[in-house]
């Protein structure tokens, strides 16, 4: 379940209905097991990878993921057991911590290949000090962390407090409109203060309303522009634009 969430949270960019289509694709050229896939990893492996593609992640790149994964899995045993060699309680929020993950997996890719990092690699393991919201390690951390009807919760080690809520357009256009931010892009600054905002109303658990909030965006297609029918949603009376 660790390295499925960990692939499916790297290839949730896009649309939807693709995100499905290509994760279903890449978990049945994996077989019935991603950890034993993992665990197994080789050039026969790697080659039924090759013609893999998700818009601009190739099958290159996840083979040179999967084979950082499965170093981490013989050393550490799993990914968790990795992350937390970066992880201070005493850090204000993750980011510290998924900064050090980002880049001892670099670091790890970096030695074996004199150097060179592919760019389709580094999207995966988007660091932080890149800037970038880190949508998507933000949103595995999130799955493994939390534990309800939503996330599975699978890590014991991690405080959920210490999340970051993963953004993605539809959770920085309703957190403007509710107040939550005023930025005009979407960085991991933005992602600090609209979880710091959460905070202020849950402190133990501020990511707790991001699966919610993006629903409306979703199912709902909230654009935030006033329409008929904005009356009828429950966050009409917190809404800016109204």
């Amino acid at each position: 379940m660790e390295i499925a969430g960990f692939l499916s949270a790297g290839l949730a960019y896009g649309r939807v209905q693709q995100i499905e289509k290509s994760l279903t694709e890449l978990f049945g050229r994996m077989g019935e097991s991603p950890y034993a896939f993992v665990k197994g990893f080789g050039k026969a492996e790697r080659k039924r990878l090759q013609d893999f593609k998700h818009r601009f992640t190739t099958g290159q790149d996840i083979s040179d993921l999967l084979n950082l994964l499965q170093s981490v899995l013989s050393e550490f045993g799993g990914i968790e057991e990795f992350f937390i060699q970066g992880y201070d309680a005493g850090d204000e929020n993750i980011i510290a911590a998924l900064s050090r993950f980002c880049d001892s997996l670099l670091d790890m890719h970096a030695k074996t290949h004199d150097g060179f990092i592919r760019r389709g690699l580094r999207y995966l393991l988007a660091r932080p000090a890149g800037g970038s919201a880190c949508k998507r390690l933000n949103l595995f951390l999130r799955w493994m962390a939390r534990k309800d009807d939503v996330d599975p919760g699978l890590w014991t080690s991690i405080d959920k407090s210490k999340l970051i809520v993963p953004v993605d357009v539809h959770i920085a256009r309703l957190s403007g409109i509710l107040g939550f931010h005023n930025s005009k892009t979407t960085s991991l600054s933005t992602a600090a203060k609209i979880t710091k905002s959460f905070a202020e109303i849950e402190p133990a658990d501020p990511v707790k309303y991001d699966f919610a909030l993006s629903r409306i965006g979703i199912l709902d297609g909230c654009t935030g522009q006033h329409r008929s029918g904005c009356e009828f949603c429950e966050l009409f009376k917190f809404c800016l634009q109204r």
